[in-house]
């Protein structure tokens, strides 16, 4: 792309040096304040940047992380690999933090990461530990290479604030899961206060740059999109930016109940309140709406 040519009058998002490359002037009125305060929207991340970012960042990611959860997030990992149990598929495994924290209950664990060197520190954690019932691999959480049906738990811990497509990996989630299977969440997202909602957004720019993560997503949105049932919610944290959940994937007897009682010559209503709507005020999947150049 000929950088000269860019709309931009002023030539500050036309140094692709300093990346500015990935927000892209408008004159209408933006989405957000982020877009508002750098004159343009929010760039959508692919696997490339995510693998780029995690590569880059793997020797002081459990440094950060260990930082934010001591202050903002406490509680919540260990929380959320205490419901693990039976066959544990978890995505986004990082560097391995989870994985010294799983009970016996979760009886064969198969972590899957998209970076290879958070992938490489993840291994030498379990190195010479003798831990055969976990299993890792590298894989993308949207796109899993694995059967149809085959878990009883789902585990993502901090990781959907970095998938590219958190719809998509909901899906994988479901597909993968046993009817009566659950998705175990803690994750990070949008404010319930204005203000800090304001603040996140104008901020959120500078996380995609540096650690290609979305800080402003809300998780609610995806589950209930990919067709699973919230069945507990609880927000802790400054501004209640810390998510917990578990989505449930309904039983065959709850589903059977459902088609008994169901017209199957009606057309779906998308008014239906069983039919699970996403919360499109919160929703980032807006690819047509998200440029990226160079």
């Amino acid at each position: 792309m000929n950088y000269n040519s860019h709309p931009n009058q002023w030539g500050l998002l036309a140094a692709k040096p300093l990346h500015w490359h990935y927000l892209w002037w408008r004159p209408q009125l933006p989405r957000s304040l982020a877009a508002r305060f750098f004159g343009g929207y929010v760039y959508q991340t692919s696997n490339a940047d995510i693998t780029k970012a995690f590569n880059k960042n793997a020797r002081i990611y459990d440094r950060w992380i260990g930082l934010f959860e001591r202050y903002v997030a406490d509680g919540a990992r260990v929380w959320a690999i205490s419901k693990a149990q039976g066959t544990v598929v978890e995505i986004g495994v990082g560097s391995g933090l989870n994985l010294p924290l799983y009970s016996p209950k979760a009886q064969h664990v198969t972590g899957i990461e998209l970076s290879e060197k958070m992938l490489t520190i993840a291994r030498s954690r379990l190195a010479g530990k003798g831990i055969d019932r976990i299993e890792l691999r590298y894989g993308d959480a949207q796109i899993l290479d694995l059967p149809s049906e085959s878990a009883d738990t789902f585990i993502s811990t901090f990781t959907f604030c970095s998938i590219p497509d958190p719809l998509s990996a909901s899906r994988e989630a479901y597909r993968v899961l046993r009817p009566g299977g659950v998705f175990v969440l803690a994750e990070h997202g949008y404010s319930t206060g204005i203000l800090g909602r304001a603040i996140m957004h104008a901020i959120e720019p500078l996380s995609i740059l540096v650690s290609a993560e979305h800080i402003t997503r809300n998780p609610v949105s995806y589950l209930t999109g990919a067709g699973f049932t919230i069945t507990h919610i609880q927000r802790s944290g400054p501004g209640g930016i810390v998510f917990r959940m578990l989505a449930a994937k309904q039983a065959p007897t709850q589903t059977t109940e459902r088609a008994e009682s169901t017209d199957c010559s009606a057309k779906p209503d998308p008014a239906d309140p069983g039919t699970p709507q996403p919360d499109k005020r919160h929703l980032d999947l807006k690819p047509e709406r998200w440029l990226r150049f160079g």
